[in-house]
């Protein structure tokens, strides 16, 4: 497995529009995105800094995992991408490697692959995803 680069970071936020809106009046920045992921019961604004992507998302139901994980560690740093080489070849060697993963095979987001690997509590509380080189939500 080779890891081309860090995507993108997330932060889970209660209210997304007002996480947006300091953003715009602070920090004189928009969204380079917004989409809702219904299969992940997110709402997300993604804002390219340099190379790296920095993502806020709001969970759309209350039983979502971002809802899950502000409920018992309040709002924060929630999840760091990883794009690799090859997603099936990587999710192939870290099963050989005896690594349990969250995801055994792939899932799809607008046509990408992604999948989430070692447990939070495994890593420092954090939730660690791994896209395929080729992911691309779009930039404008």
């Amino acid at each position: 497995m080779k890891i081309q680069k860090i995507d993108h970071i997330c932060f889970a936020v209660r209210d997304l529009a007002e996480t947006i809106r300091i953003y715009k009046e602070d920090l004189n920045l928009d969204p380079a995105l917004e989409y809702t992921a219904e299969s992940e019961k997110i709402k997300v604004a993604r804002y390219y800094i340099g190379e790296v992507a920095i993502e806020f998302m709001e969970s759309t139901h209350s039983d979502g995992e971002v809802a899950k994980f502000i409920n018992k560690r309040g709002e924060g740093f929630f999840l760091i991408s990883y794009k690799v080489d090859n997603l099936p070849s990587a999710l192939e060697e870290l099963r050989g490697k005896g690594v349990e993963l969250i995801d055994n095979r792939p899932r799809r987001l607008f046509g990408n692959r992604y999948a989430f690997i070692h447990h939070p509590s495994r890593l420092g509380g954090v939730l660690t995803e791994l896209l395929d080189g080729d992911f691309d939500l779009g930039k404008e």
